[in-house]
């Protein structure tokens, strides 16, 4: 029981950290555009982002299909760590803290998956050896 607590708390402040983060991007547009172009980034990124930040959470807390699932936490994982790698390469590693907690969120709901989902991803078992 504690392990599905886990799970929903933890995906449910990851989904919240995401959509905050797609809900900054649309408001302050112009300061993303310079954050990103600080980090070395496109301005072009930004709606794509907004996109992203919105569907990986929706894919994970409907869990229509396991593999888009499965396929939403990989793209998250590979987001949040070029982000912190992004921050701590430009000589900004305090930066990189919402980057770290995202990552402690994404890995526990990853790993505790299977014990709150009636069909279970076969890589959540894999991820725990």
């Amino acid at each position: 029981m504690a392990t599905i607590y886990t799970y929903w708390i933890s995906t449910a402040l990851l989904a919240l950290l995401y959509l905050t983060s797609a809900f900054m991007y649309l408001m302050k547009g112009n300061w993303v555009r310079q954050a990103l172009a600080d980090l070395g980034y496109p301005a072009y990124f930004v709606p794509f982002m907004i996109v992203v930040k919105v569907l990986g959470p929706a894919a994970i807390l409907l869990h229509v299909n396991v593999a888009l699932s499965d396929l939403a936490y990989a793209g998250m994982l590979y987001h949040l760590l070029l982000a912190a790698l992004a921050h701590v390469a430009v000589r900004k590693p305090s930066a990189a803290l919402p980057a770290v907690i995202g990552l402690a969120l994404l890995i526990t709901s990853f790993v505790t998956q299977n014990a709150a989902r009636e069909i279970p991803s076969p890589y959540a078992l894999a991820a725990m050896f």
